[in-house]
Parts: C-alpha cells; sequence; structure tokens
C-alpha cells in the first residue's frame, strides 16, 4: 500500500514537470479521491493545484474529507469564482458542516457566492440548533406518491435521481408532504411495472427528528440496516435525509472530543498543532486549576491529622498507595462507564444495575489489594525479625498492616462507586458525561480516600501508639 501512494505522488510530480494542464487534470481525475488527499497531506503546496486542476465534483469530494484547517486555507487561497463553484457543487450537509465553525462575517460572505436556491437550503440547515440532526440532513433525495405506479417510479428516480446522494431507498409521501413510508430501491426493480406503490407500503419505517440530537442519529443508524434515514418535523413531514457517511464522521468528532474530556481537558475546535498556543492554554489551564484547588483539600485533610501522623510517622509511607489505589479505582468505572453510555449500553434507568455491580466489584477488588499490602507488610516484619531488613514498622506492625489492607477495601470501594456514578449524575443533569474526567475522579477520591484511612488507622491504633 504504502508503495503505491509513493507512486502516485512520484508520477503526480512528473506530470507537474510537463507543464500540460490538460494532463494533469485527466491524471488527478482519473486518481481515487483518498489518494489525492494522500498527496496534500504529504505536501500541502500541491493542494491549490490539485484543486484548480480537479473536476468541480470530484473537487467537493476531496474538500469533504479533508481536514477544517485545509478547508478554510482551500477556500481562501482559490480564486473567488472557483471557491464559488466548489461550495455550490457540495452536498448541502457537507457545505452546512463546513460554514457553522466559521466566523459569523466570514459565512455571510460566502453565502453571497452561492446560487438563489442553495443559499436558501444552506441558510435553512444553519437555521437548525447546533449538533442537531437538522444540521446533518440534505434536501436532496427521492420521493414518490402512493398512488405512483412502479414505471412512474422508475422514470421519477431515472430523472431526479442523478442530483441526490443515495437513490437506495426511495420515500413514498402524501400530497401534505407527509413520510407515509420508505422502499428500498430494489423492491421496485423487482416489481412489475404497473404495479402501484400503496400495494407495495408496509408502513413500517424509522425516522428522525429534524431537532434530535446527532447522537441519537448515531445510535438509530447502529441499531438498523440502513444507509439513510428521513428526516421530519414534528409534523411528520419529510424535510430531508441523513446519509450514514455523515453520521460516521460526527461520531468520530464525537469520540475526539470525549477523549479529551476524559483527559482532563476542554475538546479541541482545531487539530492540536494548528490549535494557536494561547488556545491550547485557555483549554488546559481551567481544568488545571480546579484539579488544583481540589486537591488543596488533600492538604487540608492532612493537617487535621497532623497529630496523630507525628506519632506514627509510618503511616505517611502508605499516603501515596492508598490515594493512587483509590484514584485509580475511580478512573477504571468513571471510564468504563462513559464509553458504555456513549455506546448505548448503560442508560440513566440503569442507574442501580451499574451501582450494585461497581460496589460488589469495587469490595472483591479492594479485598485484593488489600490481601497483597497486608502480605508485604507481614513478609517485611517477618524478615525483620531474622535481621535481613531494618525495622519500619515497630512493635505494632500487625495492626498497621490491617490498616493498610482495610483502607484499602474501602478507598477501593468508594472510587469504583463514585467513579461509576458521577457520570450518571451528570448526565441526569443534562451535562456531558465525559466532563466526569479521570482526573477529576481521582483527585475526588484522593481526598476522601485520606479520611477513609485516617479513620480506619485511628480505629485500629487508638492507645497502640495514637
Amino acid at each position: 500500500m504504502a508503495e503505491e501512494e509513493v507512486t502516485i505522488h512520484d508520477q503526480y510530480e512528473e506530470i507537474l514537470q510537463s507543464g500540460n494542464d490538460a494532463a494533469i487534470s485527466d491524471f488527478l481525475n482519473q486518481q481515487n479521491i483518498s489518494d489525492l488527499a494522500e498527496i496534500i497531506e504529504q505536501n500541502e503546496e500541491r493542494e491549490l493545484g490539485i484543486f484548480q486542476h480537479l473536476s468541480i465534483h470530484r473537487a467537493a469530494s476531496l474538500f469533504k474529507i479533508l481536514e477544517h484547517s485545509n478547508q478554510k486555507r482551500v477556500i481562501k487561497d482559490l480564486p473567488p469564482v472557483k471557491s464559488a463553484e466548489l461550495l455550490n457543487a457540495m452536498q448541502p450537509d457537507d457545505r452546512t458542516d463546513f460554514l457553522e465553525d466559521l466566523p459569523n462575517e466570514v459565512v455571510r460572505e460566502l453565502v453571497k457566492t452561492l446560487t438563489p436556491e442553495e443559499r436558501k437550503i444552506t441558510l435553512s440547515l444553519l437555521g437548525y440548533p447546533e449538533n442537531s440532526v437538522g444540521r446533518l440532513m440534505t434536501p436532496d433525495y427521492v420521493y414518490v406518491h402512493e398512488y405512483n405506479t412502479v414505471a412512474e417510479v422508475i422514470d421519477i428516480i431515472r430523472h431526479v435521481g442523478k442530483d441526490t446522494e443515495t437513490i437506495d431507498v426511495i420515500y413514498v409521501i402524501n400530497d401534505h408532504g407527509e413520510l407515509l413510508d420508505d422502499i428500498r430501491i430494489r423492491e421496485f426493480i423487482l416489481a412489475h411495472p404497473d404495479k402501484k406503490v400503496s400495494e407495495m407500503m408496509d408502513g413500517r419505517f424509522i425516522e428522525l427528528n429534524v431537532n434530535d440530537d446527532q447522537e441519537k442519529a448515531n445510535e438509530v443508524f447502529k441499531m438498523n440496516n440502513r444507509v439513510a434515514l428521513p428526516v421530519v418535523d414534528d409534523y411528520n413531514v419529510l424535510l430531508g435525509i441523513v446519509t450514514i457517511d455523515d453520521v460516521l464522521w460526527v461520531a468520530n468528532e464525537e469520540f475526539s472530543e470525549d477523549i479529551q474530556k476524559i483527559g482532563g481537558a476542554e475538546a479541541l475546535d482545531q487539530p492540536y498543532l494548528e490549535t494557536p498556543f494561547f488556545g491550547l492554554i485557555k483549554k488546559r489551564v481551567g481544568w488545571l486549576i480546579i484539579l488544583f484547588l481540589s486537591e488543596m483539600l488533600t492538604a487540608t485533610a492532612m493537617a487535621y491529622y497532623n497529630d496523630e501522623l507525628a506519632k506514627v510517622i509510618v503511616l505517611t509511607n502508605f499516603i501515596p498507595l492508598i490515594m493512587s489505589s483509590g484514584g485509580n479505582s475511580g478512573s477504571q468505572a468513571s471510564s468504563l462507564i462513559i464509553q458504555a453510555m456513549a455506546l448505548g449500553e448503560v442508560t440513566l434507568a440503569d442507574w442501580w444495575r451499574v451501582m450494585r455491580r461497581e460496589i460488589l466489584s469495587g469490595f472483591v477488588l479492594g479485598a485484593i489489594l488489600g490481601c497483597i499490602g497486608f502480605m508485604r507488610i507481614s513478609l517485611w516484619s517477618m524478615l525483620m525479625h531474622h535481621g535481613i531488613m531494618t525495622d519500619i514498622y515497630g512493635l505494632h506492625w500487625f495492626l498497621i498492616a490491617l490498616s493498610v489492607s482495610f483502607s484499602l477495601v474501602g478507598v477501593v470501594l468508594w472510587g469504583s462507586f463514585a467513579g461509576s456514578m458521577l457520570p450518571i449524575l451528570l448526565k441526569k443533569l443534562g451535562a456531558d458525561p465525559a466532563s466526569s474526567s479521570a482526573p477529576f475522579v481521582a483527585t475526588l477520591v484522593d481526598v476522601t480516600g485520606l479520611i477513609i484511612f485516617f479513620n480506619v488507622a485511628l480505629f485500629f491504633l487508638k492507645g497502640n501508639g495514637l
């Protein structure tokens, strides 16, 4: 595969040396769109020349798969006539996806370059809420009426099909534009020409509402074997369709945003290397300040137990162990639940089942770590009695071992509970579950973990050194 890409790139460089515009255009129009994107990725200086020599429809297809920063550069560098031609050739949903991330003043200027019909469609799509299905849909689709015959349907497809994004499914509407059914094109191809559409309808179809969240569209596509789904308004009037390629694109963007949020930062609007330095600082500093202030509570908790720590200084050796164990268990639980919610495997109604599983698993995991901690302290003390190791834990090593092992059970159990419930709570409050990032959960568990540890130690060591 790598050799093929290098060969295409070399061939393009060789044809460029000839200076023959017709040969350059022929070569580019014969290549796969993905290969042209690879050429641009290897050498961005070739970007403008490629778009100038491509046929307009292939240029629109290439433009769609480029990074947003590349798209902006192409529109800026192309001659005004060529950029207007490119924007008009794009599918309405792809054009909307590009325009919605631009400043308002830039959008106004670009919309002026569209034809009256495309301008009307674009302004309509931009009018829907951000992240709604309305922003994804295209108004170009094939529709028929229930009184049409199969022969008439085939004629309609031939007449308007070339201007639509997909003809895999044909939509049946009434005279008021209301959606009645959707029928796969293969059924029309196999049916008798005189058969009525009404005879082929079964009334079983799946639709999306124009105001639905884009994540819902992703879930519906996953549950149904469709390449496109109809989009209706609150009165069941068919407004457009959403195709699976657009939903997959959105799912990829959502996944990237969630990963960045889970890591303890705001989602980047641009690729990492193209994000301005101070923009990168702005995206990260907010969470860092919140986490820093939260960690200050850890110092407050430790200060509260200063007298006890002074009496049994060995307890300080276990503070990093306790904090990291609780934070790690909380981060694990949080990441698992966030992913499960994103995939639709866990809903708000499942909170009790999740809590029950995490309390049980947290107890078992804590018990495992507690046993390991107890064995480690016991083994060290045994070696100390034989003169192999230095005496660290003193006469009360057994009570210290119990304190550590029971603390680990409590801290890991609490971490699992907090890490699993926080994403569900945020979802219930209407916030993004991904905001319950691993660092945030770890910080929360750090503070409470110390309180658990010191109180367990007080219970076991009260009167025996404390």
